[in-house]
């Protein structure tokens, strides 16, 4: 499920076996032909102290339904981690200018 706040920011709930866990949507990217989102799990305050970012494959059916699925393949979520690595240095980059 995915809902916007006040500050037009995007969230995820994610329903895991240890409960829900909600998450701030960083950014959608693609590598090759597949989507990946990336999230920032939040805790209750809505805080991420440790900086740790999990990493979906991600699509939406032709109603524009997100579903996200767990990356099992080693190789896929090393090109996936690549890609956001890099999308990370370009915000940096851009910050600096």
């Amino acid at each position: 499920m995915a809902k916007f706040d006040d500050d037009d920011e995007m969230y995820v709930t994610l329903n895991l076996d240890e409960g829900d866990v909600k998450c701030a949507i960083v950014t959608i990217f693609s590598v090759g032909d597949k989507d990946y989102i990336a999230l920032l799990p939040l805790d209750e305050n809505d805080e991420n102290e440790d900086g740790e970012v999990w990493i979906y494959g991600h699509s939406e059916d032709e109603d524009g339904t997100p579903h996200l699925r767990y990356i099992e393949d080693e190789d896929e979520y090393e090109a996936a981690s690549d890609a956001f690595d890099e999308f990370l240095d370009g915000q940096e980059f851009d910050e600096l200018v």
